[in-house]
């Protein structure tokens, strides 16, 4: 299968005053369609970095991004930032059809599929209430389905879950992530939580302190009676795949 998604030979430096800080250097991966792919490496090595230059918000200095793509099908691509920012004026719906209004595709087919989603994730009780007045979980399922309403063939989240307490955390990601596998969306996830990456990903990249670079590409293969991201934690080889991700990224502190 064609991949969805290259990155090739992806280099890329932070320019100021005091002069050039490089971030990337040489990074090279593909994604499958329907693939999940966790990113992890430690502080500051250009993880959001690298997901901003997928999505298109910065240039690389040298490499190219290539998508699989033509003129009949184009891939849009979806970005799930570290806060919801849902616009606190605007109802739960109508933030949730804030992206069609934009691109000025709303229709009664977005406004269906906007409903279907508010249900499927147990937020349809809530469409006429502010932000304000949800959880920080129910935002977070929120500005997801506003992302989905745009039928990304690409979905990036760049830490979606860290402004979130622990148990909401757990749970959200693993609604999400449940939610994410059952639509077959292409997805790529920026953490600094080992577990959160193991229980939802079917590969992990491991990058390198700046300038990063891939130190290992790990696929998660786990045998577990129940497929669901939270069951995924007591899997036999989860700890064995925290304890090598966690000597990998731990390795890079101390090198």
């Amino acid at each position: 299968m064609d991949p969805i998604l290259e990155c090739k030979n992806i280099c890329f430096s932070y320019h100021n005053l005091k002069g050039e800080t490089k971030a990337l250097n040489n990074i090279s991966f593909q994604v499958k369609k329907g693939e999940f792919l966790a990113i992890v490496g430690p502080s500051g090595c250009g993880k959001s970095t690298l997901l901003s230059i997928i999505a298109g918000l910065l240039e690389p200095e040298s490499g190219e991004i290539l998508l699989n793509e033509n003129e009949q099908n184009k891939i849009r691509i979806g970005y799930m930032l570290q806060q919801d920012h849902l616009l606190e004026w605007r109802t739960i719906w109508k933030n949730v059809l804030l992206g069609p209004e934009i691109s000025k595709s709303l229709s009664p087919q977005k406004e269906a599929l906007a409903q279907k989603l508010l249900k499927d994730y147990g937020l349809y009780k809530f469409k006429d209430k502010k932000p304000g007045e949800l959880s920080g979980g129910m935002k977070q399922r929120a500005a997801l389905i506003r992302t989905m309403v745009m039928e990304p063939g690409l979905l990036l989240l760049d830490e979606p879950f860290s402004a979130l307490d622990y148990q909401t955390r757990l749970m959200v990601s693993a609604d999400i992530g449940t939610i994410i596998r059952a639509s077959g969306i292409t997805a790529i996830l920026i953490t600094h939580d080992l577990s959160e990456a193991i229980s939802l990903a079917d590969r992990i990249l491991v990058l390198t302190k700046r300038p990063a670079t891939i130190k290992n590409n790990i696929p998660v293969h786990l045998t577990l009676p129940e497929d669901t991201p939270l069951a995924a934690r007591n899997a036999p080889e989860f700890q064995d795949l925290f304890s090598l991700l966690w000597k990998e990224i731990s390795d890079e502190y101390s090198g």
